[in-house]
């Protein structure tokens, strides 16, 4: 059942992203160019799904556990490290200069576009760069 379900959310999520015309990269390309052909749906794409998000997690939160795991997965801490910045800002860069994200790529891969499969190839082997130099430098933690 715990698979059944993923596999129904990521095809919801996969059908939105799709629908909202956010599986091409030049459509979300055009948001980050604010000073020529600027498309302000990608903001509403993601005000929708906050608008979403957010009474859905107090709503999920508010229950005594998940119905498909032994608990919440939830960060254990609010520290905004330098690894959180570098990360974030690396993700950023890659979707500014790519037009794509893990969320709107995957979904992509059924137009067949081979920059799709040329991005994803591209993010798993910076998932790996990333957990090789994890496991070369670990994270230290503050005293």
């Amino acid at each position: 059942m715990r698979l059944l379900s993923a596999v129904v959310i990521g095809m919801i999520f996969g059908l939105g992203i799709a629908v909202s015309g956010m599986i091409n990269p030049a459509k979300v390309l055009n948001f980050f160019d604010l000073f020529g052909t600027w498309d302000p749906s990608l903001a509403f794409v993601m005000g929708g799904a906050l608008a979403v998000a957010i009474p859905g997690y107090r709503l999920v939160l508010s229950r005594p556990g998940p119905r498909f795991e032994p608990g919440f997965q939830l960060p254990d801490t609010r520290v905004i490290s330098r690894r959180l910045v570098l990360g974030s800002a690396t993700f950023g860069v890659g979707w500014g200069i790519a037009g794509f994200c893990p969320g709107g790529a995957i979904p992509a891969l059924g137009t067949g576009d081979p920059l799709v499969f040329l991005f994803l190839a591209a993010l798993i082997g910076g998932l790996l760069i990333a957990r090789l130099l994890q496991s070369r430098f670990p994270a230290r933690r503050p005293a």
